[in-house]
């Protein structure tokens, strides 16, 4: 146990120190998530108050470190990416005992740190589901369906694809083969059922009471499925094989083990298999296939792989190592960098980090420029200039997917709208509000959505001028009546 002990507090290390060398950065997955947190702390209300169209805990959740951006957030997100490591092992310690515990633990943490650092490092949806999806499974190996349930809820008040945590945990509370169904397990998947459906209810009645659950319905529900349901990529299958094949490649130090176990013979072999083509079908789900999505297949590969690598012959674990050597040397170099640009005080020189280390020039623009009660308004995907800013949004919008229709994925390169008519409708209302200031964070980008294409918001734009500006951020305040320009003339 002792032993055990140390393990698992040097994956404690290595989660902090690494991720400790992303303070300096907000990932786009971070962003979102993180100003809505900030206005619900000030008093907003989700939904009602600030359109966010992504399910309510996910927002609830950044709450916990104070909506707060760099150390607190990061330290935040390596304990509870510790937690995962954790339910791993406890999970794996449970069913094939302390080898298998340890690899899983150790598996899981190491991809959970040399992997796409805007995937592993953004407190998403698809991270934030790691920890539930896991309980969720090892509650109901342990004929807990009630409390599983309740954890597969967690999940899906975190991300729509809660469901097929749902679905895993449903396999592992069966006590016998799905093609004999005792009155006995139908109990247990309706206390399964039951226990999904309580975290759900608590958050919906919170909804209906707050006013707010029309517009959830249509920020969390509406607007998601047009944007599932139309995917940027061209050839999505031959896509997604391209990605799972790369994605195979970089995990191969886990499938093979994994793969190794199945083939052994494993006891619920049929169930882990399951749980795998489960986790799978939910990372195609809208044809996509971003690094982060295949979040959702990690617990059962970890799981299955420490029970593989505990079965494994020595030389071939020792082969199965060196396998990791391929996503160290491709990710691990980068946290030596940023640690140096850290110490030595300076901004990251790296290009994934273009867009955040221009909105917090921005940011400080505007810091320079505001007094106490301006409010702000961002168009563009980019949430994080509220948080830098520490203005509070002057619209219900804090960004303009739901005034263009066109999704952030896509829209630095396409004006395709989604929702034509209803962004209109969106753009009218925007037109009731008075924001101290306007940020034009897309148009430098794609001058095809730049805000002024919108012949009533080039209306709307009259007030403002421009006062400032950044490689890519117009920063535009508005102006006294007695100071506002003719009617017709530029902004």
């Amino acid at each position: 146990m002792v032993h055990d002990g140390r393990f698992l507090g040097a994956l404690l290390l290595l989660l902090l120190v690494t991720r400790l060398c992303h303070v300096g950065i907000l990932w786009p997955e971070d962003t979102l998530p993180l100003a809505a947190a900030a206005h619900v702390q000030a008093g907003y209300t989700l939904y009602r108050d600030v359109w966010f169209d992504k399910p309510p805990l996910l927002a609830l959740a950044h709450l916990g470190w104070g909506a707060r951006p760099g150390v607190p957030m990061r330290v935040a997100g390596a304990l509870y990416a510790w937690l995962c490591c954790l339910l791993a092992f406890g999970l794996a310690w449970t069913r094939w005992g302390g080898a298998a515990a340890r690899y899983a633990a150790g598996a899981l943490a190491f991809y959970l740190t040399f992997d796409t650092p805007a995937a592993v490092h953004a407190l998403a949806a698809d991270l934030l589901m790691l920890a539930p999806h896991l309980a969720a499974v090892w509650l109901a190996m342990q004929g807990r369906p009630f409390a599983a349930g309740a954890l597969a809820g967690v999940a899906f008040a975190l991300n729509a694809k809660g469901l097929f945590v749902l679905a895993a945990a449903g396999l592992f509370a069966a006590r016998e083969g799905l093609g004999s169904v005792s009155p006995f397990q139908l109990a247990r998947w309706v206390s399964l059922a039951a226990g999904f459906a309580a975290p759900n209810l608590a958050l919906s009645a919170w909804l209906w009471f707050s006013q707010a659950w029309p517009a959830y319905v249509e920020q969390v529900w509406h607007w998601p499925r047009l944007y599932a349901a139309d995917t940027f990529v061209a050839h999505p299958l031959a896509e997604g094989l391209r990605r799972t094949a790369n994605w195979s490649g970089f995990h191969l130090a886990m499938l093979i083990p994994a793969g190794y176990a199945l083939a052994r013979g494993l006891s619920d072999r049929w169930k882990f298999a399951s749980w795998a083509l489960l986790s799978f079908a939910a990372v195609c789900l809208g044809l996509r296939f971003f690094p982060r999505y295949y979040f959702q297949a990690l617990p059962v590969i970890c799981v299955l792989a420490g029970a593989g690598f505990a079965r494994l012959p020595g030389r071939a674990r020792a082969a199965v190592a060196l396998l990791a050597l391929v996503p160290l040397l491709r990710f691990g170099p980068r946290y030596v960098l940023l640690a140096r640009d850290l110490l030595a005080g300076r901004a990251p020189g790296w290009s994934d980090v273009a867009m955040d280390q221009d909105s917090r020039q921005a940011a400080a623009l505007l810091r320079q420029l505001a007094r106490p009660g301006d409010t702000l308004f961002v168009w563009g995907f980019r949430p994080e200039l509220y948080v830098y800013s520490g203005l509070r949004a002057g619209t219900p919008f804090l960004e303009s997917q739901p005034l263009t229709g066109v999704a952030a994925d896509r829209h630095l390169f396409n004006e395709k709208s989604l929702m034509p008519a209803r962004a209109a409708e969106h753009r009218a209302r925007l037109l009731a509000t008075r924001p101290t200031f306007v940020c034009e964070g897309l148009g430098l980008y794609n001058p095809r959505l730049a805000i002024g294409q919108y012949p009533e918001l080039a209306a709307w734009m009259r007030p403002y001028r421009l006062r400032t500006r950044t490689a890519h951020t117009l920063i535009y305040e508005r102006m006294s009546a007695g100071a506002e320009p003719p009617a017709g003339a530029a902004p």
